[in-house]
C-alpha cells in the first residue's frame, strides 16, 4: 500500500440528535468533535439528524399513502379515467 493516499479509516461515534442514540462503527467521515465513552475511549463524534432509532420507517410509525383519509382514492376517481385514455 502507498503511504499517504488512503483515507483515515477509524472508529467513529454516530449520535442521533433527536433521541441521543449512539452507535460506534468504522468510518472515514471527517469530524471536528470528540466524545468520551463510558469505557474510557475518546472517539470522533458525528451528529445525525435521523437514524434507525428515530426514522418513521424503522420505528413502525410511518403512515401509508393509502391510509391518508381517502385522498388517494379521490385522486384516482377524479383523474383515473383521463389517464386510461
Amino acid at each position: 500500500m502507498k503511504e499517504g493516499i488512503h483515507p483515515n479509516y477509524r472508529e467513529v461515534v454516530f449520535q442521533d440528535m433527536s433521541n441521543n442514540f449512539q452507535f460506534v462503527t468504522r468510518s472515514c467521515v471527517n469530524t471536528k468533535e470528540t466524545i468520551k465513552l463510558d469505557d474510557g475511549r475518546e472517539l470522533p463524534l458525528f451528529k445525525l439528524d435521523t437514524s434507525s432509532e428515530s426514522h418513521p420507517f424503522y420505528t413502525g410509525t410511518q403512515k401509508s399513502v393509502d391510509n391518508m383519509g381517502g385522498r388517494v382514492e379521490r385522486f384516482r376517481n377524479r383523474f383515473g379515467k383521463t389517464a386510461a385514455k
